[in-house]
Order: C-alpha cells, then sequence, then structure tokens
C-alpha cells in the first residue's frame, strides 16, 4: 500500500469515527486512537505536503444535523482546530503564525482556556434577547435545539443594553462528572462517558427528557455579531461573564512562552476537576491579529489545542483485516480483543501500511500495547508478548476482486489494479460521491450505497440520479417503504445542482480533496472551461498544462493526477453521464461579491512589508485567482522590493502592476 492510500485509508477511519461521536453521539474509539490517526496522517503528510488539503477535507469534524431536527445555518461556519500534543509542536505553531504575519521578535500573548468535553452550540441574540441555538452540525449547519437549551438554568434570556442588536454566541453544553453518575445510576440505558450524556441529553425530540438532566453550559467563543464586542479575546471572555454567561474559571491570559508550565498546571489538576478536559485551547488574545490570520482548511491559524498525553492499554491482536479504499488502497487494520482504553471500548486499531507491519513485526495472537493518542483513534505501539502467530504476509492481491495488488515508486500502499472492475473501489468511491463534502446526499449513507450496489440498482454515480425511477421498487425492500422512498427520491432531486468545487471533490481523483477542489474551481470558474482544460492538458507542453502548473496551490503531483483521471476513458464515461443529469454551477466566491479582485488573476513578486502568505490569503477570500507565474491571462502583478524576473515580464507584456500600496487599498487593507 503506498503513502497515498494509506493516507486515504486514516482518513476515511477519522470520518468514521467523526459521525459516530458527533452524530450518533456513540464514539466507537477511544479520544486518544481518535488523535493518533491524525498524528499518523501527519507524519505522511510531512513527508507529502501536496496531500495536505486532501487530508483536510477528508478528516473534517462534525456531523449532518439530525433528520428529526430543523436546520439552522450557522452565519459563521463553526469549524474545529488543529492539534498539538508537545512543546515542540507548539513552538512549531508559534513559529508558523510568526511566517505567516512576517513578526519577527515580537512576543505574543495567548488566552488559554481548558478544551471542554461536551457538545458544541451557537446560541442567537437578536435585539438583544436569546432568539434560537444550534448545535455544530457539519459545521456550516446544524440542528435547531431551540426548546432543549431553554431547559438549561445558567442560559442568559436577555443581554444588556451594550451588547449588539445581533449576536453569535458560542459555547459549549457539559455534564459534570457526578451529574453523568448519577443519570446512569437512575436508567438502564448506560451513557459510555459525560460528553455523550450531555450529547444525548441536549439532542432530545423531547425537550421534557433535556429538562430533567443536569446540562451545563461555559461560553468561550464569537460568531458573527453586528458590532465589534472588544478587541481581545480576553476582553471578550469578560464581557461574557458580565453578561451573566458561565466562563471556565480557569481559563488564563498566558504570554507564549508560559504555556508550557500552564500546560502542566492543568493536566495535574485535570483528575481533580468537576468535568472532563481532554486538554487546552491556546487562542491569539488580540482580535486584530485573529483576523489578519484567519483560516486555512477547517481550523484557524490563531488557535490550537494543546492535548495531553495518550492512554494506553494492553489486549490480544485476534486479526489482521485488509480493507480496500476507493483508489484501490489496500490498508491493513488490527482487530483486537476489546479493551477498555479511557471509557472507550476499542476493538479496532490502525496498521498504516505493510511497512508498518513489518516494521513493528505484530503477528495475530501478540499481546499488544496500545495508545489512544490525544484521547481518539488507536494506535499499536509494540508487542508486549508474542502468541506463537507466523510474521504476516501482506497479501500481493487484491482480496476483493483478485486482481495484482501493487507499489509504484517510491509509494508505501499495496494498490489493487482492477481499477473500477474492483467492487470494493466502486463501492467506496459511490460512498465518497455522496459523503457531505461532495453531494450529500441524505439517505444515501455507506449502509445504503451497498445495499443498493449489491441490488444491482448502482454502477457508477450517474445512476445515483435514475434512482427515483426505481421508488417503488426501493419501497418494496426490507427495511424501506412509500415515505422513505419518496424522501430518498426528493433528497436525490434537491442535488441535481451543484457548485463546480462540490463536483470536483465528488469525483475522488486522487490528492484533489475540498480545499484542491475550490482552488481548481475558483481558478477555472465553470465546468465547462475546466473539463476543456483537463482534456486540453493531456497534450504536452500544451498552455492548458502550463496553466495548470502556475495554479497556486496545485503542485506537480496533483496536477498529474488530474491528468491521468481525464485520461481514462470510463472516467470520462461517468463525466459524461453525470452531464445529463446534474447542473454544474459556475464557482463565486461569495465573500467576494463586491470585490474588485473577484475573478482577477494575480501574482506576487518581491518583497512585501506584509508576509506573502497573508497577502495570498486575503486575495483569494476576495475572489482573485493567485497564480506564481506571469501569463497575458495575469490581470495584476504586485510588486514589491527587489522584484526580479516577473517584474520585466509583466512590464513587457504591458500587464497591470500594482504596488504594495494599492493592493492593500483594492484589499481593503
Amino acid at each position: 500500500m503506498n503513502g497515498r492510500e494509506t493516507l486515504n485509508a486514516l482518513l476515511a477511519k477519522i470520518a468514521a469515527a467523526n459521525t459516530a461521536y458527533h452524530e450518533h453521539d456513540a464514539p466507537e474509539i477511544a479520544d486518544a486512537e481518535y488523535d493518533a490517526l491524525r498524528r499518523e496522517a501527519e507524519a505522511i503528510l510531512a513527508a507529502h505536503p501536496e496531500w495536505r488539503e486532501d487530508a483536510k477535507a477528508l478528516a473534517q469534524v462534525g456531523a449532518k444535523p439530525a433528520s428529526g431536527f430543523k436546520k439552522i445555518i450557522h452565519r459563521t461556519p463553526m469549524l474545529s482546530l488543529d492539534n498539538v500534543f508537545d512543546a515542540a509542536e507548539f513552538v512549531e505553531f508559534i513559529a508558523r503564525i510568526r511566517r505567516f504575519l512576517g513578526l519577527k521578535g515580537e512576543a505574543l500573548e495567548f488566552v488559554a482556556e481548558p478544551k471542554m468535553d461536551g457538545l458544541s452550540i451557537s446560541l442567537t441574540y437578536e435585539h438583544r434577547k436569546f432568539a434560537r441555538a444550534a448545535t455544530r452540525g457539519d459545521g456550516t449547519e446544524g440542528e435547531d435545539v431551540t426548546e432543549n437549551i431553554l431547559t438549561l438554568q445558567n442560559l442568559p434570556r436577555e443581554l444588556p443594553k451594550d451588547a449588539p442588536d445581533f449576536i453569535e454566541i458560542r459555547g459549549e453544553v457539559y455534564m459534570t462528572k457526578a451529574d453523568f453518575l448519577a443519570l446512569n445510576a437512575s436508567q438502564a440505558r448506560q451513557f459510555a462517558n459525560p460528553r455523550n450524556a450531555a450529547a444525548g441529553s441536549l439532542r432530545q425530540l423531547d425537550a421534557s427528557i433535556t429538562a430533567k438532566r443536569k446540562l451545563s453550559l461555559f461560553a468561550y467563543a464569537q460568531g458573527e455579531s453586528s458590532a465589534p464586542v472588544a478587541k481581545t479575546h480576553w476582553e471578550y471572555l469578560e464581557t461574557l461573564k458580565r453578561w451573566g454567561f458561565g466562563v471556565n474559571p480557569l481559563s488564563r491570559r498566558v504570554p507564549e512562552n508560559g504555556a508550557e508550565a500552564f500546560q502542566t498546571e492543568i493536566g495535574e489538576a485535570r483528575a481533580a476537576l468537576p468535568y472532563d478536559i481532554d486538554g487546552v485551547v491556546y487562542k491569539i488574545n488580540d482580535l486584530a491579529l485573529q483576523s489578519r490570520l484567519g483560516f486555512v482548511g477547517r481550523a484557524p491559524r490563531w488557535a490550537v489545542a494543546w492535548k495531553f498525553p495518550a492512554e494506553k492499554a494492553r489486549t490480544i491482536l485476534e486479526d489482521i483485516e485488509i480493507q480496500v479504499g476507493r483508489t484501490g488502497a489496500l490498508t491493513p487494520r488490527a482487530r483486537l480483543q476489546p479493551v477498555n482504553v479511557g471509557g472507550v471500548l476499542v476493538t479496532y486499531a490502525t496498521l498504516h501500511n505493510e511497512d508498518e507491519i513489518a516494521r513493528k513485526d505484530v503477528r495475530i495472537g501478540d499481546v499488544v500495547e496500545l495508545q489512544r493518542a490525544g484521547d481518539v483513534i488507536p494506535q499499536i505501539l509494540g508487542v508486549l508478548k508474542r502468541g506463537g502467530g507466523e510474521a504476516f504476509k501482506f497479501p500481493g492481491h487484491c482480496p476483493v476482486c483478485g486482481s495484482l495488488a501493487v507499489r509504484v515508486d517510491d509509494d508505501v500502499v499495496r494498490r489493487c489494479t482492477g481499477g473500477l472492475t474492483c467492487p470494493a473501489q466502486m463501492v467506496e468511491r459511490l460512498i465518497h460521491f455522496c459523503s457531505r463534502g461532495a453531494f450529500d446526499i441524505e439517505g444515501m449513507g455507506e449502509k445504503t450505497v451497498r445495499e443498493f450496489h449489491e441490488a444491482g440498482l448502482l454502477r457508477g454515480a450517474p445512476d445515483i440520479f435514475a434512482l427515483p425511477a426505481h421508488e417503488a421498487e426501493i419501497a418494496r425492500r426490507e427495511g424501506w417503504g412509500e415515505v422513505s422512498a419518496a424522501k430518498l427520491s426528493a433528497a436525490i432531486a434537491s442535488r441535481q445542482r451543484i457548485g463546480l468545487a462540490r463536483f470536483i471533490f465528488a469525483l475522488g481523483i486522487r490528492r484533489i480533496g475540498e480545499n484542491n477542489a475550490k482552488l481548481l474551481a475558483r481558478h477555472y470558474g465553470s465546468y465547462a472551461q475546466w473539463k476543456e482544460a483537463m482534456l486540453a492538458a493531456q497534450i504536452i507542453g500544451s498552455d492548458a498544462r502550463l496553466e495548470l502548473g502556475s495554479i497556486s496551490g496545485i503542485g506537480p503531483a496533483i496536477a498529474q493526477d488530474l491528468l491521468a483521471f481525464f485520461a481514462e476513458d470510463h472516467n470520462l464515461a461517468t463525466l459524461e453521464g453525470l452531464e445529463r443529469a446534474v447542473l454544474v454551477q459556475d464557482e463565486e466566491a461569495a465573500a467576494a461579491i463586491d470585490s474588485p479582485l473577484a475573478g482577477k488573476v494575480m501574482v506576487f513578486t518581491g518583497t512585501l512589508s506584509m508576509a506573502r502568505p497573508e497577502a495570498k490569503a486575503r486575495a483569494e477570500a476576495l475572489g482573485a485567482k493567485v497564480t506564481e507565474s506571469v501569463s497575458k491571462k495575469t490581470d495584476y502583478v504586485v510588486v514589491g522590493e527587489d522584484a526580479g524576473s516577473k517584474a520585466k515580464k509583466a512590464t513587457e507584456l504591458g500587464l497591470t502592476i500594482l504596488t504594495e500600496q494599492q493592493f492593500r487599498d483594492l484589499a481593503g487593507l
């Protein structure tokens, strides 16, 4: 299995864990195991940074809102945090901030807040009165739990006169350890931990059930607001307290060099706290710096969660199973004798790839040591005692279709060569196509896709949009009915219009995650232009190929995988089928509707007073397409000090050259 396949397999496990944790309130793996998966993925990404955008897309946190709740769209998305696990990683987090902002020796101040293990919530106040509440959901839209949240005793119903007319206040609903134990003692259903109990209690369709359970709230963040509230995050927390919100009393302002001592202090006090925490969140205190730093992928650049050390356990490795991903990657996982690690029953652990198995020499029957890094997905640290089994021999053929499984070049992943003739690859691609970041078809989850594929109703993505024609047949299937079949048809019909970025991501092209799909969509603008350019780029030395290589963020490996996708006849046939079934809408940057940079192709050259990454991020946020090379298609070339050949070429081509100040004026900086 090569590195790419291993990464995809890891991210698929992360996504499954996210669904179990956020959507069903029933984690299948421990928190440390989850973070171990993320750390393993990060190790692969360190060697292959061109895959990073894919990783952030596939490993997103959150869940689709449950069907029994009305949906509420967050005006400002509720994203998640990147993690660090030691002082060295925190120092690197600081270094990334400095590089992005172009800072030298200036000291940074943070607000440190214990990371609550509960359910994220967004509270909306209109005309200073409480209006509604929504869970995180998938980060864009959540579940309307307004009636349920009103059962909390420490929820302010009205804000004072100095509060903005409209504001979203974010926080965490949690259950104390004592209230959790009392709840489990009073009922037959046993929750695994306080986090699950809090989430399950808040997400009740009957608010009277929520009212009987003791839930608490800490506020800690801000979403959309009609007016500024504070200049620093600490001042914002102080304002929340004055407005009547609970704010974690252990929160503290700390200089960057004081974070390690605070982490140690909270870690030592963790066991005695009345509630569960799994780390500390460190946020840049200055809100102006937060705004400049912005977000990358799913997480802010200005905050990080420093997780506590992993918990460990030992158990027996009962089997090594091989799973086949949508790109043919053969990914091994260890099936374990169930063991409780940090309150979660663990049955599976990642083994990454065949090289990892050989390096650790894990064998069936061995007693192994597990680790839950950061409190979520487990990994095997090593063998404690031999069980008498033979060394594991990684299969040379696909366990599903029998095709040869090979490793190419320096890829650590062994890949099935069966392509779309392999049922496992086809099914995984269909599951990806229907997933949240792609077409997001409600009702077309993994179980349904597998069922319809086995029944012969699905052989490719275009078949999904023919399912409404089989509604009567689906209604007669076991577990279905007229109502559920009609809902599925309606859900499919509602997704026959889709944005270009989602469409590109849905195709499941190697290395094209959500963020890379957005880069391509923003650059080409329409499906027709993108497809035409990809077909033209098949010709070596073509302008289209050169253009593809000039897109900022699209490296040679990504470009090669794009070209390989368009070189396959079966992929072109899939595209033609989808063209008949769906309307792919042109991509528009919502934040850039009135921006003078919207749709402009830009190049930055020379030394700027602001850091280059910040300048690029600002331009892209306003709808510009930032490339690395100057051509006749370039609209603006922003020239800093000591500009070289790019500035000269821009002059020769008669392009518009901007000074840094002119760029700042256009960007509103």
